[in-house]
């Protein structure tokens, strides 16, 4: 029991709706709060540093219950810090803050400025910030618990309630939860104010900022389940029956001793989390005994017959409801969500899900949605999933952060498996105010909070404790890794560890043997020697390629070489360029092949992400990527170099697809690699080269077939075969002329695909396309609109940057626009934008509780104005 620590744990769940727990007495509620708060910036004039003590010093750990403090450090500070500041008061008048809704990410409103740091999108992330929301409570609420649930806040968040101090918690990316219950006021309003301190220079991404995920008020009865407090492990299974061992927690906040009866049935889990059906197992009653401020657990196991696994292709999930009755009363209800499958890393033949081999076809996430920037919405959350898994993807690796709770959940029902991550440092920092500074203090909580969090995911299939972290190196970072490793074990024995590793000789270092699984971030080159040396040791490729590019833009002669001389800060898109640790996505797919023990890989990046405009961001710790004395040497000179001119790069090169989502050419190669039974081919570049007349301009091809014959104007220009699966086809002298390429793919013999690029007409038109054409009145849901520049034949116009101008009208309004250029330092929320190489994108979002036609007007100057009908409903 000594590693036992209270921290209350979140479930997206909305009770009394799904007809299994809407009978009970005392009913559990989980209410949104995201409307209508108020906003401020900065602390109140005359105020001393004295607030300071929230980022610099430890304070109460937030438990369930205010009864076991995790360790002494955490203990909570004398008297009621902040209280004299007037922003916390009850009578404080805010009616002159802004008002606005959660989610919300402040920096992402800009402005950009081109002389911030690149490394972290040229936006104004730090800063203090306050955040007010009044609610009431009715007399029913009286003898209730009343906890603060917040996903996200970033960071150093600080909350008082009534004028009074509840609680924090400094990680910007854990979800937390406070207990209100000493402060409300039962037929009253009642006050939040919660303080957010976001150190400058702490990421080496965009970090986003604000409370940016969701915020949740939830009732309980004294006794309840514990936040987080379930588990569920397969003991056996096979095809006829699985065994399931499952725990629950029951906390005591009666005022006295109890007895309980838990008692839990199975069911399927609907589209939305929730149970549908009848029972798939007979109900389990345990009794427990409960003394007063105390919990106890009730462990027992479950049968199900013919049992439906979690898989990648059939996502099967269930829900086990756990209903609590005490006198004969049913004081409680919750859910958990879990899936039924089985996992193993091999040390030889790579992952198995169920028994059968898997490759990991994964891709590195940072958190930001774009132009939305950090503030979590889960419909731009499953936009990107979909994206991902359409292209073949079937993992998703939340680089380098613990993740917002819907996307987990997304990922359950989507049938994508995750590794999440804790951080991207520990106690030796990669910047000055990065997660160094609370390593010593709140990693084992945070830690311990994410895999309590997320252990009955069947997404989920390890937990990364760390990445590229300057520690692997060190005696004490062994220390640190078997620490953490540690943590997870005790919180959840099923699952291994991994750490992402960045150093080649972290593999002669006993650290190697402090993880279950090692992560090699890069190195491909060097499988052969990991494998000879400890031939036994379990290996995943934790990030590899870092290919860069820019969507539509090729340069010539075709080369490796960056030059922005020529390039405006842009990148081609034949795909020869990467960072000098990473590969081209072909030489990385050979080494998948060559050697399976490796497990597949996690592609660094899905999509591109605001921040890190590698290579044009000057962000020193790139350096800490390269162990080669020649290279390391030659990256510094290159920084040196770009450190003498302003940079306009607010967003990353590394995406397969970019910002706004439309994919870069490299989508088709993992396109074509990953879905091999995908009938799939791919001509780059454009055909668009007036000046090109008569010059080579070479021709590449992506296909998952195994011969392509190109033509162009009707000349048969070659046949070309495959040699491995994993080949991308060229035609290196293929002299430009204005006219049809068309390229013809063979699979076995049979005619597999066909894909035209023509030359095109002057831009003529604008072509409107929404994702959806209805939306939900929830002020939440979104459509992602595409807007390409055609001419008059519908054909995009590739090279196209027409000046592009938006309005709408009815019960919808424009959240921000973009095209996918990663220069461009124009706010997101302008409602007009240039094209990028003939593309840009209108974000769309239903109003509140409105409904009717929404008419979205795209114009453009000497081009017939265009209109595209929705609606809210």
């Amino acid at each position: 029991m000594k590693h036992r620590f209270f921290i209350s744990l979140i479930f997206v769940l909305i009770w009394g709706q799904n007809g299994v727990c809407s009978e009970t007495l005392v009913v559990r509620e989980r209410i949104n709060i995201n409307r209508d708060w108020r906003y401020q910036e900065n602390d109140p004039v005359g105020v001393d540093s004295a607030l300071h003590y929230f980022r610099l010093k430890p304070y109460l750990l937030p438990c369930a219950n205010n009864f076991i403090i995790f360790g002494k450090k955490h203990r909570r500070p004398e008297g009621n810090p902040g209280g004299n500041i007037a922003y916390v008061s009850s009578d404080f008048d805010d009616s002159g803050w802004r008002q606005l809704n959660l989610p919300h990410d402040w920096a992402i409103e800009g402005p950009f400025n081109i002389d911030y740091m690149g490394s972290t999108g040229k936006l104004p992330y730090w800063g203090i910030r306050w955040y007010r929301k009044t609610f009431e409570l009715t007399e029913s609420d009286a003898g209730k618990q009343i906890y603060l649930d917040i996903d996200g806040a970033m960071s150093y968040a600080s909350v008082w309630c009534n004028g009074q101090y509840v609680g924090g918690w400094p990680y910007g990316y854990a979800s937390f939860r406070l207990d209100l219950t000493p402060y409300i006021k039962v037929g009253q309003k009642n006050v939040l104010a919660i303080r957010l301190d976001n150190p400058d220079d702490a990421s080496r991404w965009y970090p986003g900022s604000g409370i940016y995920r969701n915020v949740w008020l939830l009732k309980t009865s004294p006794v309840h389940v514990e936040q987080w407090g379930t588990f569920v492990r397969n003991v056996q299974l096979n095809q006829e029956k699985a065994i399931m061992e499952m725990g629950v927690n029951v906390e005591n906040h009666a005022g006295k001793d109890v007895q309980v009866e838990v008692r839990t049935g199975i069911y399927l889990q609907d589209e939305n989390g929730h149970p549908m059906g009848d029972k798939v197992a007979q109900y389990i009653t345990k009794s427990i005994a409960i003394k007063k401020d105390s919990w106890a657990s009730a462990r027992f196991q479950f049968e199900v017959d013919a049992p439906k696994l979690w898989s990648i292709d059939t996502p099967n999930c269930y829900v086990a409801v756990s209903r609590i009755f005490k006198d004969g009363q049913e004081v409680d209800c919750y859910e958990t969500p879990f899936g039924i499958r089985t996992i193993e890393f091999t040390h030889d033949q790579g992952f198995m899900l169920n028994g059968r081999k898997v490759a990991i076809k994964g891709v590195c996430m940072h958190h930001d949605l774009g132009a939305l920037g950090a503030a979590f919405n889960k419909v731009a959350a499953e936009r990107q999933l979909r994206i991902m898994k359409e292209m073949g993807a079937n993992a998703i690796r939340t680089s380098h952060n613990p993740p917002a709770p819907e996307l987990v959940a997304l990922c359950d029902r989507m049938g994508l498996m995750m590794q999440l991550e804790l951080a991207d440092t520990w106690q030796k920092g990669k910047r000055k105010n990065d997660y160094n500074l609370l390593f010593d203090d709140w990693s084992e909580a945070d830690m311990r909070s994410l895999v309590r969090h997320y252990r009955n995911h069947p997404s989920v299939i390890m937990w990364s404790i760390g990445n590229e972290v300057p520690d692997q190196m060190t005696d004490q970072g062994i220390i640190i890794a078997r620490n953490l490793t540690a943590y997870c074990h005790d919180e959840d024995p099923t699952r291994p560890t991994s750490l992402g590793c960045n150093k080649r000789d972290a593999i002669f270092r006993d650290i190697v043997n402090q993880v279950d699984i090692f992560g090699l971030n890069y190195f491909h080159k060097t499988y052969p020697l990991f494998k000879e040396y400890n031939p036994t040791r379990r290996y995943h490729a934790s990030e590899t390629s870092s290919a860069t590019s820019s969507r539509g833009e090729y340069f010539f002669p075709v080369t490796t070489h960056v030059d922005d001389s020529r390039s405006g800060f842009q990148l081609s898109s034949y795909d020869m360029t990467t960072i000098g640790w990473g590969c081209a996505p072909e030489v990385q797919f050979k080494m998948n092949e060559e050697y399976p023990f490796m497990s597949g890989e996690f592609v660094w990046t899905g999509f591109d992400y605001l921040g890190e405009p590698t290579p044009y961001n000057k962000d020193l710790t790139n350096l800490l990527n390269f162990s080669d004395p020649a290279e390391l040497e030659k990256a510094r000179k290159e920084l040196e170099e770009l450190g003498k001119i302003k940079t306009p790069s607010r967003s990353s090169y590394f995406g397969i697809v970019d910002l706004c989502g439309f994919p870069k050419d490299r989508y088709y190669n993992y396109k074509s690699y990953w879905c091999p039974d995908v009938p799939t081919v791919h001509i780059l570049p454009h055909w668009n080269w007036e000046e090109r007349i008569g010059k080579i301009t070479p021709v590449h091809i992506y296909t998952s077939g195994d011969a392509v014959e190109l033509f162009l104007n009707g000349k048969p220009l070659g046949r070309r075969e495959k040699i491995h699966s994993y080949d991308r086809l060229t035609w290196d002298d293929v002299h430009y002329e204005p006219g049809v390429l068309k390229a013809v793919a063979y699979k076995n013999g049979q005619k597999w695909a066909e894909e035209v690029v023509e030359t095109t007409g002057k831009p003529a038109a604008l072509q409107v396309t929404p994702e959806k054409t209805v939306l939900k009145n929830d002020g939440t849901d979104l459509s992602f609109i595409r807007v390409a520049i055609v001419d008059s034949k519908g054909r995009a116009v590739p090279r196209s940057k027409n000046h592009l101008k938006f309005s709408v009208s009815g019960p919808a309004e424009i959240v921000a626009t973009d095209n996918g250029d990663a220069t461009s330092l124009l706010p997101f929320q302008l409602s007009e934008r240039d094209a990028y190489n003939g593309l840009a994108l209108v974000i769309l979002r239903g109003k509140y509780m409105e409904q009717g036609k929404v008419i979205l007007t795209v114009e453009s100057k000497g081009l017939p104005k265009q209109k595209v009908i929705l609606k809210v409903k």
